[in-house]
């Protein structure tokens, strides 16, 4: 688990090479300044700290900085991003990469640095010598979306070290408003906190007043009130968005996305897979997921296929020009409270 490997990186238990895999940038980008900062003061990071970018640079010029000793220091952090040589891309290298440098290092890599290898990809070419030999000399860690249980855990977290105290309630509303998007779960965090100073409470009407929505969720909130037969309420939203200058085919792209979605995990749910695994076939966070679920308990299979085509009408409708954008979206959104 991630957080045991983080647990270690603070205390300076230091592996001298991490293999990072997944499509997770947030968790990516806290092990790499959680190990810059374990490994390296900050006066040392001018002198003994190094990014080399795959696509850029050959891995020989990385190699060689990581077997060079550290300067004022006792420790040296080499990073290197984009390894698309360990996957079945089949795309032309601008830079001949010359492995063997890599494989000759693995075997005996230095004692004095931590070489850390970025890769932003969903999975590795395993028939690959240089992959099989990169994850036996290596500590792995996946880069992938966390869990609710271990959402909620790495929030508290955050609480704790900023002197807080955050409410269970507070916590499911942040959650929902980000769609429990890590990234924007921190930023929203640090505000929270600032706001409500060490030793205050983060409360959810303080959460609802501060936290941004973003588009996305503004849209998931238009269905719900749609699904629950709130259409002051839902048309309210669509009014605010086209106020704030949305477009109103980016809101009917959303629409699709979300209905979609919904369609989706319904017909996995129903085939008997859990949230976690629908997370990973339909590629959403799976708090996502979870938010999707509930709405579709109260759909039909057949009413959202008979959505998606009524919305695939209105983009047709829109592209083409045959009626004004706003009056396709208001027409959808009122045909959506007659046969809900």
């Amino acid at each position: 688990m991630i957080f045991d490997v983080w647990k270690d990186i603070k205390k300076g238990k230091l592996q001298p090479i991490y293999l990072l895999i997944g499509k997770e940038a947030f968790l990516m980008q806290e092990t790499v300044q959680l190990i810059v900062n374990a490994a390296l003061m900050e006066e040392e990071k001018d002198f003994n700290f190094s990014v080399y970018d795959m696509e850029e640079t050959a891995i020989d010029i990385a190699i060689e900085d990581a077997e060079t000793l550290p300067f004022m220091g006792e420790k040296r952090v080499v990073i290197v991003k984009n390894p698309v040589f360990l996957t079945s891309e089949k795309k032309r290298e601008k830079i001949e990469q010359r492995i063997d440098q890599l494989e000759k290092y693995l075997q005996t890599p230095a004692p004095y640095t931590v070489l850390v290898i970025q890769a932003p990809y969903e999975k590795l070419d395993e028939r690959k010598k240089i992959t099989k030999q990169l994850k036996k000399q290596s500590l792995v860690i996946e880069m992938k979306p966390l869990s609710d249980q271990e959402t909620i855990k790495w929030t508290l977290g955050i609480a704790e070290q900023e002197g807080v105290d955050l409410s269970e309630e507070a916590l499911n509303e942040l959650m929902v408003l980000t769609a429990g998007d890590l990234m924007i779960m921190h930023q929203e965090m640090k505000k929270l906190s600032t706001y409500v100073g060490e030793g205050g409470s983060i409360t959810p009407d303080i959460v609802k007043r501060l936290v941004s929505r973003s588009l996305e969720q503004n849209i998931f909130d238009l269905i719900d009130h749609v699904i629950h037969r709130r259409s002051k309420e839902a048309l309210q939203i669509f009014y605010d968005l086209l106020k704030n200058n949305e477009e109103p085919l980016k809101i009917l792209s959303l629409l699709v996305n979300q209905f979609r979605l919904i369609l989706q995990v319904k017909e996995l749910s129903n085939t008997g897979y859990g949230q976690q695994q629908i997370s990973t076939i339909v590629k959403v966070h799976p708090f996502r997921v979870k938010l999707a679920l509930q709405q579709a308990r109260l759909f039909k299979a057949e009413e959202l296929a008979h959505i998606l085509m009524e919305l695939a009408e209105a983009d047709y409708e829109m592209k083409t020009g045959r009626k004004d954008k706003q009056l396709v979206l208001e027409l959808f959104l009122l045909k959506l409270f007659k046969t809900n």
